[in-house]
């Protein structure tokens, strides 16, 4: 009988950590992608652009868009860089994204691309867009964190 790993094995290609800046992060999915050979590889190789990414909904079903996801050099069939890729949700949770984008007035954002147990994995979160005054608040909450962790890290070591 095999032994099955406790935790699955997780390689991060691309962060987008520019989501955190400009949205207030609620619900987060993780969701398959449907790719082609060309864009598995480029992953693979640790090249995405996630800045520009959402997810929009067609017919029932959902769609990654606006992710720059770099053409292989020297390969005939390559891909479109910033083609639509087709998200594997569940439907209760294509259904319950696109409620809360219909109602709540939220977006869906793209905030982390990565391999999971050899499988292309993508976490799109719901969000709401943050107002100027609140991102100075994240960046001032942010600073004063860093310092208090600094100053701590400092007295453990005696410096004063």
């Amino acid at each position: 009988m095999a032994e099955k790993s406790a935790a699955p094995k997780i390689e991060v290609v691309a962060l987008n950590r520019r989501a955190s800046y400009d949205y207030e992060i609620g619900d987060r999915y993780e969701a398959g992608m449907v790719l082609i050979g060309s864009e598995v590889k480029m992953l693979r190789q640790g090249k995405a652009d996630l800045t520009d990414g959402w997810v929009g909904f067609e017919r029932g079903e959902a769609f990654l868009r606006g992710v720059n996801i770099p053409v292989l050099q020297g390969s005939p069939y390559s891909h479109e860089a910033k083609r639509a890729r087709k998200l594997l949700l569940h439907e209760r949770e294509i259904e319950a994204l696109k409620r809360a984008v219909d109602r709540d007035g939220m977006t869906i954002t793209v905030t982390k691309l990565y391999f999971k147990d050899g499988r292309a994995k993508v976490e799109v979160a719901l969000a709401r867009g943050k107002k100027k005054a609140d991102k100075r608040q994240s960046v001032k909450a942010k600073d004063a964190d860093r310092e208090a962790r600094q100053a701590m890290a400092r007295g453990r070591r005696g410096d004063a």
